[in-house]
């Protein structure tokens, strides 16, 4: 790949097929896809009805402009309204677009009612919002030599409701949180957390953000992971599993929070673009279903149980079929995950020595059977090495 900037350690794999949850390489090696494009794939590879969307709305139109309406994007934006606490949509290509907008929303919000000076958002150590300045900056994280950075935004201890009520001034206009981190190593927020921040939000005059790019669409067994805690945000960034493999995000938000955000004040060129909006709307109408998400719930908690009896497996945790796998400091979870590979299996890695398994939203038991033995077998050549070592 000399043509193409070095920007990632890349595993020496080329796939080149998919079908369900598998996906195949050039030399025809058949692996175990629980990467999942990084929790994007969220009906597996080619699902027939997304294959379908996409062939019927490329015969039709690819791409026009927002200066345009589109009854379609309106339909996906209602259906995305109703399914949640939102009044309003906004239609973007990626999760850290969706961020860097949902930032300027809040921002917006208290500029226009007077309030300049009040342009504050707190985040929390272990977060990961994406890859843009105002996304690294959000984090404190992955910004060397990409100074300087924005600034704006305080840090406050995940799942320590009194280390933000110590940061909280006048000056705080947002509170940007993942209901579960994911890079941080799929970490739950509890419940007396989120809860507690919405208490701060309400009390303070700040609004309420919740990144819901990974975790979102059906990933923690619920639609959104925040319906599990009983907190409802103002405004939200979605994306991955949104497309189930095709490009979108999206801005959700009340018509308070969203009230700066007028002719103006925001675009995306290529955002609700028709073929975007025709494959997430196929995504949409799939994952919302009971039967769907019950299955997600279930499988999530069978593979839960049954990872929690491998050797040298130190944590298990998430919600639904956004599960992370903490090992004991004997293994290194970069050792295990090229193991797993070599057992044709794919995972993904994520702070404090965890895998993340972030399997199609569409798998049963029998898969979730596969991935555990895969990776028992992947632990124990490592286990194996390290002892002859």
């Amino acid at each position: 790949m000399k043509n193409i900037m070095p920007t990632y350690g890349r595993l020496d794999i080329n796939l080149v097929k998919g079908s369900g949850a598998y996906v195949y390489d050039k030399d025809g090696k058949e692996y175990l896809d629980f990467c999942s494009g990084i929790a994007v794939n969220a009906l597996g590879h080619c699902h027939p009805a997304l294959v379908f969307a996409l062939k019927e709305q490329a015969d039709v139109l690819w791409h026009t402009s927002n200066i345009f309406k589109s009854d379609k994007a309106e339909a996906l934006a209602e259906k995305l309204c109703d399914a949640s606490f939102a009044d309003l949509v906004f239609f973007c290509n990626s999760g850290a677009e969706a961020v860097e907008g949902v930032i300027k929303t809040i921002r917006k919000h208290f500029h226009d009612k007077g309030l300049e000076n009040k342009n504050r958002i707190i985040t929390f150590d272990g977060a990961f919002h994406g890859r843009t300045i105002g996304t690294i900056s959000a984090t404190f994280k992955n910004t060397e030599g990409f100074a300087p950075v924005l600034g704006g935004f305080d840090q406050a201890v995940f799942n320590d409701l009194e280390s933000v009520k110590a940061i909280i001034n006048e000056n705080t206009a947002g509170i940007l949180v993942e209901p579960i981190q994911g890079e941080g190593g799929v970490v739950p927020a509890s419940e007396e957390f989120l809860q507690g921040l919405r208490t701060l939000c309400d009390e303070h005059n700040i609004l309420l953000a919740f990144d819901e790019v990974q975790s979102g669409m059906g990933r923690a067994g619920t639609l959104w992971a925040h319906q599990s805690y009983g907190v409802e945000p103002d405004v939200m960034a979605v994306a991955k599993g949104l497309g189930g493999g095709f490009p979108i995000g999206a801005i959700l938000a009340t018509t308070h929070a969203s009230s700066g955000m007028v002719a103006g004040t925001h675009g995306s060129t290529f955002g609700g673009n028709p073929l975007a909006i025709a494959v997430a709307t196929a995504v949409f109408d799939i994952v919302k279903t009971d039967s769907f998400l019950e299955n997600v719930h279930k499988v999530g908690a069978y593979m839960r149980e049954k990872l929690r009896t491998l050797n040298s497996v130190k944590l298990v945790r998430g919600k639904g079929l956004f599960i992370g796998i903490m090992f004991n400091d004997d293994l290194k979870n970069t050792d295990v995950l090229k193991s797993c590979v070599d057992n044709g299996l794919l995972v993904v890695k994520a702070g404090e020595n965890c895998l993340r398994f972030l399997s199609p939203l569409i798998i049963n038991k029998s898969h979730a059977d596969e991935a555990v033995n895969k990776l028992q077998k992947a632990i124990s050549s490592k286990t194996i090495s390290s002892t002859e070592g």
